[in-house]
């Protein structure tokens, strides 16, 4: 909610995402309220890390289309209740009520990373390259620090 980057991974370009849900989560000390991905999360090991770092987060990862819900299962899966969401009021419906959209958040965040740190890297060995992303990362979350106002509710006294 605060637009600052709380977890970060570098990988190389052979790495999936989704393999790198742990080891975001473990630079997350609280518990998390709700996990949301695109859906290329999808899938059981998404969500056994989820929950075992967050155990009642909510998981909001977009079934694949041919997706099939799974009856023999009791009480149903997170999953399996985005199925069948999805599959009684439709996709649309299902992101407006899960608040899908959130995950636009994360696309601004790296947007503004992009924009105001840039598209490329400067240094030329992997270890350098994640140590430059790391230090993008605390500069990007001083700057929005530092814009974000400190509001006060002023009352005016009465006479």
């Amino acid at each position: 909610d605060s637009g600052e980057i709380i977890a970060h991974v570098m990988t190389d370009q052979d790495t999936g995402d989704s393999s790198q849900v742990e080891p975001l989560l473990d630079q997350i000390d609280g518990e998390i309220g709700q996990f949301t991905a695109d859906g290329a999360y999808d899938g059981k090991p998404t969500y056994k890390v989820v929950a075992n770092h967050s155990r009642s987060a909510t998981i909001v990862i977009p079934p694949r289309a041919n997706a099939i819900e799974r009856a023999d299962t009791e009480p149903l899966s997170q999953r399996d209740r985005h199925i069948a969401a999805i599959n009684i009021d439709g996709r649309m419906k299902w992101q407006a009520a899960t608040s899908y959209g959130k995950r636009s958040l994360v696309e601004t965040a790296i947007g503004r990373y992009k924009s105001i740190i840039g598209r490329r890297l400067r240094a030329r060995s992997f270890r350098t390259q994640q140590t430059e992303v790391a230090i993008g990362c605390a500069v990007l979350n001083r700057m929005l620090t530092c814009a974000r106002p400190k509001s006060v509710r002023y009352k005016a006294a009465t006479a």
